[in-house]
């Protein structure tokens, strides 16, 4: 995995590949910790729909993890106990480097892994709550809630499905995840950090790494 990490250049870079048949998984730095952005969505939502729904709800779900709706998410974050729910299914999935965020205010600071998000999408696979998320991540349009560009790293590759992630933290460091199921096959998490600041630099690195991962797998794009 070696130069598939590489490929990011100077973002720092958590890649990790389940192959959902045989269950192995190949990682490189799969285990270090970057914040959640977006990503924290998907865990919330795990949790939500595992709870009696109204169709507000529902709706509510559906915006955060297709658009990635900021204001969806707040809402969900607050009725649905944000904090604690980010445990719960911690503990359900087995994700050993996930837990919620020293300031509760702050569900895009979540802390996740790359390993972590291919043991969410195993649990999602093999739960009630599947094909409620599959489809809301299969709906996802080109532009997200806030104007964000979301075909990036997964996303627009043909046959895959992907909650992304984005976020600008202070002083320069920009957050851009990628996170989904390629060809029904592969689990596949590519976290980066980049210490730019510049949204372009960012994407070229997440693209350059999901490219390399999909030549390894043999995946068209």
């Amino acid at each position: 995995m070696l130069d598939i990490a590489g490929a990011g250049g100077k973002s720092d870079v958590g890649v990790a590949v389940m192959d959902l048949q045989t269950g192995q998984t190949i990682s490189q730095d799969g285990d270090k910790q970057f914040y959640s952005a977006s990503l924290s969505k998907l865990i919330l939502a795990v949790d939500a729909l595992q709870q009696p729904l109204s169709d507000d709800d529902q709706n509510l779900i559906h915006r955060a993890l297709s658009a990635s709706d900021d204001e969806a998410m707040d809402v969900l974050w607050t009725r649905f106990d944000g904090m604690d729910a980010i445990g719960r299914v911690a503990a359900e999935a087995g994700l050993t480097g996930t837990h919620a965020p020293d300031d509760p205010s702050q569900w895009g600071e979540v802390v996740i892994t790359a390993n972590d998000m291919l043991r969410l999408y195993h649990y999602i696979l093999g739960s009630p709550v599947r094909d409620t998320i599959v489809a809301a991540l299969s709906s996802a349009p080109a532009t997200a809630a806030d104007g964000f560009d979301q075909e990036f790293g997964l996303l627009g590759v043909t046959g895959a499905y992907a909650k992304q992630g984005w976020m600008f933290y202070l002083p320069s460091d920009v957050y851009l995840h990628s996170a989904g199921v390629l060809d029904n096959r592969y689990a596949v998490a590519v976290l980066t950090t980049s210490p730019t600041g510049d949204w372009t630099t960012a994407r070229t690195a997440v693209n350059a790494v999901s490219k390399a991962l999909l030549v390894k797998l043999g995946v068209n794009s």
